[in-house]
């Protein structure tokens, strides 16, 4: 993706969904202070044509699968918090629990407090 510079966008977006895919616990999904909503608009509807679906998808069905043993709930339960991602990628960010600002919006994942 980041080859080409109109690709640039959407090879971050698939580095930030790899990051959070390596380790998510203690980390949450929030709205990115500094974020432009048309560019996330057009880049989200973009993302959902071209892979975000069927990101969302097989993230789902991992999720299922993951709850059928007691063990693999926990990973389920965050295969549906990546499906949500998956499905809107741009405007957020992934911070560490400790690191929310006050008042931020969390969409994926728990606070500390």
């Amino acid at each position: 993706n980041c080859i080409t510079i109109i690709g640039i966008p959407f090879g971050i977006q698939s580095f930030k969904l790899a990051g959070y895919a390596l380790w998510p616990f203690g980390r949450v999904v929030i709205q990115r202070p500094d974020a432009s909503p048309a560019f996330g608009c057009l880049g989200n509807v973009i993302w959902l044509i071209l892979g975000g679906i069927a990101l969302a998808i097989s993230q789902i069905i991992a999720g299922i699968l993951l709850c059928i043993t007691i063990i693999g709930i926990p990973f389920g339960i965050v295969s549906f918090r990546m499906a949500g991602l998956a499905l809107m990628a741009f405007g957020k960010v992934v911070v560490r629990d400790d690191q929310v600002p006050p008042g931020a919006l969390v969409y994926l994942g728990r606070t500390a407090s």
